[in-house]
Parts: C-alpha cells; structure tokens; sequence
C-alpha cells in the first residue's frame, strides 16, 4: 500500500444512537480525497449506556488508526421528540470527548450548513449530498453504497475543508460615513 504524505486528515462524525456514520478526509494543498468512510452499528446494545461507550470507544480507535488533525461533527438539529435530542446530544458529546481526549479540534456544523457546502442547498436530500460527495471526490459510486449516515459524516468532513481554507474576510467599514470616520487622513 502506497503512503502518501497529506496536509491535514479531517475526520467527519454523524452522530446517532442507532447508527453512527464517520468519514475520513485528507487533503493535499487544496485537493480532498477520501481515506475512509463507514457506520457504526449501535442497534444491537439494548443499553443507551453500552451505545454511549461503543461511540467512544470506535471513535477512539478511528482517531488512533487514522491520526486527524481535526473533527467535523453534525450538531443535532431541533426535532420535536425532546428524549431523541437529549440522546443525540449525548452521543454527540461523548463522539466529541474521544476527540478532545487526544486534543483533536473540533468544529460543529448544521445540516443545513453542510448540504450547503455540499451541493449548493440547504434543503438538499442525503441522496443529492452523497451524489454530491461522489463527483467532487470522484468516487465509484459502488464505493459509495452504504448507509447514508456514512456519507452525511464525509460530508461534514468535506464541509469542514471548504470553511477552514476560505480567505479570512476582515470586516470592512460599513457605509462611507464609516469609512471616513475611521479613516480621516485617507479623506481630501
């Protein structure tokens, strides 16, 4: 297997009690390419305490095998079911302590925001994000059969790649009454 020497290594999360997708991301210069992708399987531990431990303990093990420099991670949107967000956000929050546990930056993202990044809508569906995922990475697309938690966290990964290398803009000065207040000696 051919080593290759990248920039940065992003790892993605979707995180979920039922199933947990993850992502891997490198980047060469400006270029991302996929490393890994796949789900974790938490149906099968009747205990939440016991799916709680298999998120860490996996995420724990991708950090060790993959060595990110950073974390991308879907924040849980609002859903009406207030015992499915306290889940989701435990989940969440114990994906992110893995991470933080190895000082692995971590960076939250809406869903809205990454099938933004992703494909240029906000209201995208999962298909249209992995479709997405497929032509900008060129990916086969049998490569890309699995369950859509998988590519939702690549595309986190992805997502997180185009927000971290976008220009710093610093903030310029509102209207030129501004401007020339904060810059009297630019003004005859």
């Amino acid at each position: 297997m051919e080593m290759t020497t990248r920039d940065k290594i992003i790892i993605g999360i979707d995180p979920g009690t039922n199933v947990m997708g993850y992502g891997i991301l490198g980047i060469h210069g400006k270029k991302p390419e996929l490393i890994a992708l796949g789900v974790v399987k938490l149906n099968k531990f009747d205990s939440h305490y016991l799916r709680l431990l298999r998120i860490h303990e996996r995420v724990l093990g991708l950090v060790e095998q993959f060595l990110p420099d950073e974390m991308a991670i879907e924040a849980p949107f609002f859903g009406k079911n207030v015992q499915s967000m306290l889940k989701l956000g435990r989940a969440q929050g114990v994906a992110m302590a893995a991470a933080l546990s190895r000082d692995i930056p971590i960076t939250e993202y809406e869903p809205r925001k990454i099938k933004m990044a992703i494909t240029g809508n906000g209201a995208a569906s999962k298909e249209q994000v992995r479709e997405m995922l497929r032509r900008i990475l060129d990916i086969a697309p049998e490569k890309l059969d699995i369950e859509l938690d998988a590519t939702d966290a690549l595309a986190a990964a992805l997502c997180h790649h185009y927000e971290s290398s976008r220009p710093v803009s610093l903030a310029g000065p509102k209207s030129w009454k501004d401007f020339i207040a904060k810059n009297p000696d630019r003004v005859k």
